[in-house]
């Protein structure tokens, strides 16, 4: 048995020093370096070699159904506000003649480990047009008996028959948005959401045979203070979800306009905000839960659990998995595939998404190809930020000079523990703090940041 890991007590001087800007590696290269010369060409080339060079290998599928009935003030997702349920039938329609185009060139790669829609509300979608949806899907693609086939919602927005149709459709795990239960903070981010409501979704999904249900929290949200933010926690522990994701708020209002609304002197900061973390981790630790990297849990028993205890935990752009395919493709606005090879992004305006599609064309934004560094990389990144380990041969060292220097620098402020191997290797763990900044941690190995000169930097969103 591991013993429960609780949460690091930092100093405000420490939390001063690491909590800096920078990306969250959702993947590598991050997307400020995908660029519109990667374009619909492109992804149909990786996807036919893709298919061609791996016919028998699973695929994961994401298809992002972007419709809310109102914009969350500290949402950062691309959403379309609408009441109009007939525009979806317009979008599947859409998304009808992508999965078309995906499955011409994939050829015969048609098997899916894991299958998740998100959004959005995904269930702003009627039962007929979940069926419907759920139709296009698998006359496309096979779904394999033990594929995660998963589905997020909004509590507020969501029925029983909704559930009911999803569980009948095979979906087998839902993530809810819960965010916070207090009430004023709800009003601060324009989401209302009742315990009530959400504890009935709750006992309906478990009632239907639901393997796993997630909760969804944010930390950082104006009007969050620790006695607001422990009422919304015991609450939380009472459900017993099996997973939860405790996301740090980034208040980015450059870009994203919606928060401009939110008053910024109500947001907690640094150690204020930390806090907020460390209360929360350390009442699900307390509770049962496991943690899953520094924001993440799940109960012991879960396969995300095992995963990590073995260092064979995955992620990929739907979170942590152990149903990871090698290529992950992607429909609808704003979807981002991972295959053969590239990220590629699609279009954000419906407008421009339709204009492609009718031409025959894969509606890509901008993408990029990943060279052997940057797949190397991207692996290095993963294993850190999925099994807070790191191994590296002694290949993989030889090069590393400026890797290997802010690796020592890490070591002597307490991030990272290094170990040389008997084949001249390298070994990394990360400590009680590091992980906490995993992201600083994993700065190191972004050779694509370190080339770009300070004034060139994109803003990101802080470390916590």
């Amino acid at each position: 048995m591991h013993a429960p890991r609780r949460f690091p007590h930092l100093s405000p001087a420490e939390i001063d020093r690491l909590d800096t800007p920078g990306p969250r590696y959702t993947s590598y290269p991050t997307a400020p370096d995908w660029t519109s010369d990667f374009g619909p060409e492109d992804l149909a080339h990786a996807a036919r070699s893709a298919g061609e060079q791996s016919p028998d290998e699973a695929l994961s599928l994401y298809v992002h159904l972007p419709f809310c009935h109102s914009l969350c003030r500290f949402c950062g997702c691309n959403v379309i506000v609408s009441r109009d349920p007939d525009r979806v039938d317009a979008y599947l329609d859409g998304v009808a003649r992508e999965l078309g185009l995906y499955a011409a060139l994939l050829g015969p790669r048609r098997r899916l480990t894991q299958l998740h829609w998100g959004g959005g509300t995904p269930t702003f979608l009627s039962v007929a047009q979940l069926e419907r949806l759920s139709g296009l899907v698998r006359s496309h693609f096979t779904v394999q008996r033990d594929a995660e086939v998963a589905v997020e919602v909004h509590p507020g927005h969501t029925t029983v028959e909704q559930l009911e149709c999803l569980r009948a459709l095979g979906f087998t795990r839902l993530s809810m948005g819960v965010q916070d239960f207090d009430p004023g903070v709800q009003a601060q981010i324009g989401r209302t959401q009742s315990l009530e409501v959400t504890a009935t979704l709750v006992t309906a999904a478990r009632r239907l045979g639901f393997e796993g249900v997630n909760f969804d929290l944010v930390y950082g949200l104006p009007g969050q203070t620790p006695t607001t933010w422990a009422a919304t926690l015991e609450r939380v522990i009472a459900l017993r979800p099996d997973r939860l994701a405790v996301y740090s708020f980034a208040y980015l209002p450059s870009q994203r306009a919606q928060q401009r609304a939110i008053d910024s002197s109500a947001l907690p900061r640094g150690a204020d905000k930390l806090g907020l973390l460390e209360q929360a981790s350390n009442a699900l630790v307390d509770a049962g839960w496991s943690t899953i990297g520094f924001d993440h849990f799940a109960l012991p028993t879960d396969a995300l659990v095992r995963a990590q205890r073995t260092r064979t935990l995955g992620r990929n752009f739907q979170g942590f998995t152990v149903c990871a395919a090698p290529d992950t493709i992607a429909c609808g606005v704003t979807g981002i595939s991972d295959v053969g090879g590239c990220y590629a992004q699609n279009e954000k305006r419906p407008s421009r998404y339709f204009e492609a599609l009718a031409q025959g064309l894969l509606p890509v934004e901008r993408g990029v190809w990943l060279t052997a560094d940057d797949q190397r990389r991207r692996r290095w990144i993963g294993r850190l930020l999925c099994n807070d380990w790191l191994a590296l041969t002694r290949d993989e060292v030889s090069g590393l000079t400026e890797e290997l220097d802010a690796l020592d620098r890490l070591r002597a402020e307490g991030l990272v523990t290094l170990q040389s191997t008997t084949d001249g290797g390298l070994e990394l763990n990360l400590t009680e703090v590091g992980r906490v900044f995993a992201r600083h941690v994993a700065r190191v190995f972004d050779a694509r940041l370190r080339k770009r000169r300070e004034d060139e930097r994109p803003e990101f969103s802080r470390a916590v």
